[in-house]
């Protein structure tokens, strides 16, 4: 019998209650500050900040317009990378979690132009009845399942092989309707999400 090639470790969780809380006292904010800013009650900001409640992506951007700061910059802050070319499935940077996968090609976009991911949408998954919104331009390809997007008042279902591109200053929501897991490959510039 031959030996099994041992697993790569899983790579560590992010601590999103700790950066939010660092983030939140370098810049000399209380809790009641940034949730005055970002629209929403300090009680929700301190629950995120004790890891007893985990925000959805559409709940965490709204909560980073008030300092201002992408979702992007958020996940890298203080995490410095050497230029790379090449990146293995594994090193792909998770940025979501729950029901929506983000996973980012690179730790680090600051100084960057482009934020590349590979997004899964459980069934049922959606981005939020909040609708997004960022300073920025997206695509992508359905690669795998259906997607509902609404950019606007245009609302599309989209299957494997179709695509969009679209001003993310505008209004959107994404959603999966089906009950197969939605895989995109997207793209966003500059990096905003």
């Amino acid at each position: 019998m031959k030996p099994r090639k041992p697993r790569p470790a899983a790579p560590p969780r992010f601590d999103i209650g700790e950066r939010l809380r660092d983030l939140r006292e370098r810049l000399g904010l209380s809790q009641r500050a940034l949730a005055t800013r970002a629209g929403v009650t300090n009680g929700m900001i301190s629950l995120i900040e004790k890891n007893r409640s985990s925000p959805s992506v559409a709940t965490l951007k709204k909560i980073l317009d008030g300092f201002p700061m992408s979702l992007a910059e958020f996940f890298s802050v203080g995490q410095p990378e050497p230029p790379r070319i090449f990146f293995s499935a594994d090193e792909l940077v998770e940025i979501g979690g729950g029901a929506i996968s983000y996973r980012q090609v690179g730790a680090n976009l600051q100084g960057k132009a482009l934020q590349l991911l590979h997004e899964r949408l459980q069934p049922g998954a959606d981005s939020g009845a909040a609708m997004l919104r960022h300073d920025a331009e997206e695509g992508g390809i359905v690669v795998r399942g259906e997607l509902e997007l609404t950019v606007g008042l245009e609302t599309r279902r989209l299957r494997a092989g179709d695509a969009y591109a679209f001003s993310s200053r505008i209004p959107h929501r994404f959603r999966n309707l089906g009950r197969e897991v939605c895989e995109i490959v997207s793209a966003c510039t500059p990096p905003s999400f």
